[in-house]
């Protein structure tokens, strides 16, 4: 199978078959990590540019450890450092980037649809590292590999997610990539974080989140974002996390091999308890790990592999 797209933007615009395409490209990239020389020459002379509007521990990392193991040129450049901070447009900032020659645009942005505008209008390779509150592909799709290579599929799955969905980019793309590869997909939080139509990406709404967790395969637990909150959508964090934190008792109500997910960063008390992050069922620095592997693929991918096939 060839890979065809330019860009990874979303969830929703790759097909089943690519994205088991990229899940089993990574999983072939995880064994680099594992090296003495973490290095291999495939993307050698590509430059990659990271435009990072948001601030970012895991994901921004993660892109640039995967970018130096492929032994491509990394330059990042963040907004407080840009010229943005001038008033220079974002699609200004972009032709100028652009003009450079990279090969490659990792962009997070704080508006949804950033990616796609940029995408649009230059002629590398965009990759979408979370824009607004639409979508996190990457994070995505490295749970996905998180979820097969300790589950060994991910159709039939019962996979629950807990948090803020309003505002998460990431159960958005969670919801869409997971019910596409044949997963169940249940979604809990407040009604003030659940927004209306939710259902309509492949998901059940859970009126508690007993129920929400109950015979599930997968508890993924999302973090409030209160950054993107305004007012507080909910009375306190002590009551939050009495009606909605992970806690023992819930995850009892899972099946016994349930594995336990969360993007990050986590705040410890409110959406999930000590005890269960740091837990035999956690896979939390799993995705970490993952996370590096999945983000070589799209590079490999995007820049360095089938689709380049003819010109390589």
């Amino acid at each position: 199978m060839r890979f065809d797209k330019k860009d990874i933007l979303d969830i929703q615009s790759l097909s089943k078959d690519e994205i088991s395409m990229i899940l089993d490209t990574a999983q072939g990239m995880k064994e680099i990590s594992e090296r003495p020389v973490k290095k291999v020459p495939t993307l050698r002379g590509k430059t990659i540019v990271l435009f990072f509007q948001e601030p970012s521990t895991r994901t921004k990392l993660s892109f640039e450890l995967a970018a130096k193991r492929l032994s491509a040129d990394t330059v990042s450049i963040a907004k407080s450092s840009s010229s943005i901070v001038k008033g220079e447009t974002l699609i200004d900032t972009a032709r100028n980037l652009e003009a450079m020659k990279p090969d490659v645009i990792v962009m997070r942005h704080t508006s949804s649809g950033g990616a796609y505008q940029v995408a649009k209008r230059v002629g590398c390779s965009v990759i979408n590292a979370g824009d607004g509150t639409h979508a996190h592909p990457s994070q995505a799709l490295l749970d996905m590999m998180t979820i097969r290579e300790e589950k060994g599929e991910l159709a039939g799955l019962n996979i629950s997610i807990v948090g803020d969905i309003s505002h998460s980019r990431v159960a958005r793309s969670d919801i869409i990539g997971l019910s596409r590869m044949g997963a169940k997909v249940k979604v809990c939080a407040p009604e003030t974080m659940i927004p209306m139509g939710i259902e309509q990406l492949g998901c059940t709404v859970a009126p508690d989140m007993e129920t929400c967790v109950e015979e599930a395969d997968v508890i993924m637990m999302l973090r409030i974002q209160k950054e993107r909150q305004g007012n507080l959508l909910f009375p306190s964090e002590r009551e939050y996390a009495g009606l909605y934190g992970l806690n023992r008792a819930r995850l009892n109500l899972a099946k016994k091999d349930a594995m336990v997910m969360h993007p990050g960063p986590m705040n410890r008390g409110v959406e999930i308890s000590t005890e269960i992050a740091d837990s035999g069922s956690s896979v939390i620095l799993d995705q970490v790990t993952n996370g590096v592997a999945l983000r070589m693929a799209l590079f490999y991918l995007v820049a360095g592999g089938s689709r380049h096939a003819d010109t390589d």
